[in-house]
């Protein structure tokens, strides 16, 4: 059975791709709130034995640590990948929101957009869910680096990854990126349709 480490996933009640059904779940989170499989600060992900994962799926969690701090992120993904294996990204895209910003004449408090949760504010977009932040005090939701396609791709390359494919979302101000820690195999380029 393949298996899936979940980095930064809160909870395993939060939906993953479909493309993981069928593999073997761990979520992994420094906060034990949400019962993860390991409690651990993903910027120790090195202190994991090595080669475990055949893949790595990070949403929306890498923008929480401080650019010095991303790229010993992402190496520990490539420690504990397989090989073959890869990591799915997801992150917010500053680049979309902030031509938004100024093409609307949006203030920062206007809404960007309606989530699951309730609407969405540019300033959430760049520092952190408020509404989050403040009902649960917790700091670590706060946002402390942010992305764009040019800037994530750039990231996982100088980390190590050694194929990157990256792609904004239309219409979602979200980039995702599929990086490979060795050549893709074409089964794998296939479930991402590259």
């Amino acid at each position: 059975m393949k298996r899936m480490l979940n980095v930064g996933g809160g909870s395993k009640t939060i939906p993953i791709p479909d493309y993981f059904q069928g593999w073997e779940h761990l979520l992994l989170d420094i906060s034990p709130a949400g019962s993860p499989d390991i409690v651990c600060d993903a910027r120790r992900l090195a202190d994991l034995p090595a080669a475990q994962f055949d893949a790595v799926y990070c949403s929306h969690n890498l923008e929480h640590y401080f650019k010095h701090d991303v790229g010993k992120v992402l190496r520990g993904f490539l420690h504990v990948l397989r090989d073959d294996g890869f990591a799915h990204i997801c992150v917010p895209e500053i680049g979309a929101v902030m031509r938004r910003f100024v093409s609307a004449q949006m203030d920062i408090e206007d809404k960007l957009y309606d989530s699951a949760g309730g609407p969405i504010t540019v300033h959430d977009v760049i520092y952190g869910w408020a509404r989050q932040i403040e009902a649960s005090g917790v700091d670590f939701y706060a946002h402390k680096t942010g992305f764009t396609e040019k800037s994530l791709r750039e990231t996982l390359k100088r980390a190590g990854f050694a194929e990157v494919y990256v792609a904004s979302i239309e219409g979602s101000f979200e980039v995702q990126a599929v990086a490979f820690k060795g050549a893709s195999k074409p089964e794998q380029r296939t479930i991402f349709g590259i």
